[in-house]
């Protein structure tokens, strides 16, 4: 790089300045997201800003003519590089907000999604406010945190042990499955406590706000306030700041937040934890578009920390992690199990309530399910009633047992073809590879019918409403405002999976209305996320001697629903796991999705195909066409292909596909390229 001949005022030309007498060249992480920029670049450092320029501070560099952002890595004394360097122009802030930890973990994440470093630290370093640097810190009391003799984790097996090894500052990784009813803030604060105890840091991530806020103050509770921070985009950018430069500059040892605080720079890092990871807004929706746990996991092993995965469910990808003994299992005895949940009922479980109701089958809302309403109403709870999202489902399934409708050739979900009308709809087309399916039949049910439907949540709470008449109906998500609880009075809730409200004491009974609309989402995880919604509103409902029911409007006879029965998310994840690995579905393969106009596919695939360290294991799916995505017009076409390696080729497809970006933008190819791995929405 050459030095340009502009005079910093006050500092003279650039042709006077001085290095740094020692450590003269510093490595900067440039602020630019080029595939074949990603790399550090070395510059000089001079005298005037030798004591400033410290690892980790921000500085402006000149980079290809024009001054860019940039984050100072280390300093050297040698550089590798030929030719004359150029000076590092200014350091923003002398506040070193780049820890060795956070660079390493950002590393990580980019290499594993084949993204770019640059994309990851926007991510992980909030934006600079300069009045929130200058302000003078303020002092914290942080007293030890009291060891109780007795803790909630007593009730599960290894949960004790996994505390004490917590008090002891080990690194144990642990898959959790909470109780029905559980009070699990309490139990992360718990977790947090023991960490603090031992003279360490814990990180909390939870989905959302109304999660981050129960945490909040369970740890508060424990810990007091000046020990606990909350990180979540509802904070503005200078409070953000604030308690983000808190957290560097060592003053608090809890971080709770969402999904960006899983790279809070937390100081002598002991625990990271994530609640419910397999929920949507783990996902990172920006490049490299990230997970949560898959964070949580790479800095656990990179650091030495402890992780623990909790949830009423158990995704494939944590099961993976406990099959594999990376991690270990937390999880009650049975007894413990059948004492807490309440009473689950499926549609066509018996004779006797089919012979009751011979509709139940077809109705949205059977008669089991208005008895259950009925008895928790007059036991002066209140009634949950769980509803998908409405809108149209733009996918195919079994109209006989509503399992997703998949290609016989790569399994992959069916659609209708874009084009089609209402009296021609078109062959149901793979999605993955698309192949037109001209003899469907469900590989459950043997049915050769199919169907996509219409689920609405404001129409159940006025029929609901209808149905019993005098009593109150609240609704929470679904184009409503999600309620933060509701009383414990004898009233009605409808909420969409995820908007779910506590109430004080619990519900008296939750219908899971319109099952087979959850077990039609077109994705790879439509039976782990039907069940996931499903285990979340169950639990919230009192155990079974206090009269709690669970009406799944579902068949009995499918697996996910006889899951849920028995209250088995081990059991479940398992098998969920054995069926992805069956049809080659993550976590048992990686799998790429790479997405844009036709020719940028090919570009990206093709290349990848020709790579030697992925060339013989990598399958193509596809190209197929695909719908637009919301904002754009239509009138481009776009396509998607697959890539899928197996497990353990997984950072080979990784390196190829981040070789095939480089190889674009060195060209300057126009056509922008999306590349996900393991996404889920795909499949």
């Amino acid at each position: 790089m050459t030095t340009s001949r502009s005079v910093p005022k006050g500092r003279g030309a650039r042709g006077e300045w001085q290095a740094a007498p020692a450590l003269s060249v510093a490595r900067v992480a440039v602020d630019v997201p080029l595939a074949h920029l990603d790399r550090p670049f070395d510059y000089r450092v001079p005298a005037q800003l030798d004591e400033q320029a410290a690892p980790g501070v921000r500085v402006r560099v000149r980079f290809a003519g024009r001054l860019v952002d940039g984050y100072l890595l280390e300093r050297v004394d040698e550089t590798a590089h030929v030719g004359k360097l150029a000076w590092i122009e200014k350091v923003v802030s002398a506040e070193p907000v780049l820890t060795p930890e956070v660079v390493t973990l950002c590393r990580a994440v980019a290499d594993r999604y084949a993204g770019v470093m640059a994309d990851v630290l926007r991510l992980a370093i909030p934006g600079r406010h300069a009045r929130v640097e200058a302000e003078e810190p303020r002092p914290r009391e942080i007293a030890p945190p009291e060891v109780p003799a007795h803790t909630g984790w007593e009730r599960y097996t290894r949960g004790g042990a996994y505390l004490e090894a917590l008090r002891a500052g080990r690194a144990a990784h642990a898959v959790w499955q909470a109780l029905p009813g559980e009070d699990w803030p309490e139990r992360l604060a718990e977790a947090a406590a023991a960490t603090v105890a031992a003279g360490r840091g814990a990180l909390l991530v939870l989905p959302d706000q109304r999660d981050v806020d129960a945490v909040h103050a369970a740890c508060v509770g424990r810990l007091g306030a000046d020990a606990v921070v909350a990180l979540s985009a509802d904070l503005g950018p200078a409070e953000r700041y604030r308690r983000w430069l808190a957290v560097r500059r060592g003053q608090v040892p809890v971080v709770v937040g969402t999904r960006s605080a899983s790279f809070a720079p937390v100081a002598d890092l002991g625990l990271l934890a994530v609640w419910d990871d397999g929920d949507d807004l783990h996902s990172e929706p920006r490049s490299p578009y990230p997970q949560v746990r898959d964070v949580l996991v790479l800095r656990a092993h990179a650091a030495g920390a402890a992780l623990l995965i909790g949830g009423y469910a158990r995704t494939a990808e944590a099961h993976l992690l406990v099959e594999s003994r990376w991690a270990a299992a937390i999880v009650a005895e049975r007894a413990t199990v059948r004492e807490a949940a309440p009473r689950v009922t499926a549609i066509g479980e018996t004779d006797t309530q089919l012979a009751r109701d011979p509709n139940a089958r077809a109705a949205r809302v059977p008669g089991v399910a208005f008895e259950a309403a009925r008895g928790a109403l007059a036991a002066g709870r209140p009634v949950l009633v769980q509803v998908p999202r409405s809108g149209y489902l733009p996918w195919l399934s079994c109209a006989t047992c509503r399992d997703t409708a998949r290609c016989r050739h790569c399994a992959g979900p069916l659609g209708l073809p874009r084009g089609g009308t209402d009296h021609d709809p078109g062959l149901p087309t793979c999605r993955w590879c698309g192949r037109a399916e001209t003899a469907f039949r469900c590989g459950a049910c043997g049915s050769r019918r199919l169907r996509a439907g219409v689920v609405g949540s404001r129409r159940t709470a006025e029929e609901l409403g209808r149905a019993f008449p005098g009593t109150t109906v609240r609704t929470s998500g679904g184009g409503a405002p999600v309620l933060a609880s509701v009383p414990g009075k004898p009233e009605i809730v409808v909420a969409t999976p995820g908007a779910e409200p506590p109430t004080e004491g619990g519900y008296g009974a939750a219908l899971l209305l319109d099952g087979w609309a959850m077990l039609s989402r077109p994705d790879l995880r439509v039976m782990e996320e039907a069940f996931r919604r499903w285990l979340g509103a169950a639990g919230l409902v009192v155990p079974h001697k206090d009269g709690g029911r669970v009406i799944v409007v579902a068949d009995s006879a499918i697996p996910v629903v006889q899951a849920l029965v028995r209250w088995d998310p081990a059991g479940f994840a398992a098998d969920e796991l054995a069926s992805r690995t069956e049809v080659g579905f993550p976590p048992a393969v990686r799998m790429a999705a790479v997405e844009g106009s036709p020719g940028a596919v090919a570009d990206v695939y093709e290349a990848v195909l020709a790579d030697e360290r992925v060339a013989s294991a990598v399958e193509l799916l596809g190209p197929v066409e695909i719908e637009p995505t919301p904002g754009e017009d239509g009138k481009d076409v776009k396509e998607r292909a697959l890539l899928r390696v197996p497990r353990s080729g997984g950072r080979a497809l990784a390196a190829a596909l981040a070789a095939a970006q480089a190889t674009r933008t060195s060209r300057k190819a126009p056509d922008p390229v999306r590349v996900r791995l393991d996404p889920s929405e795909i499949g």
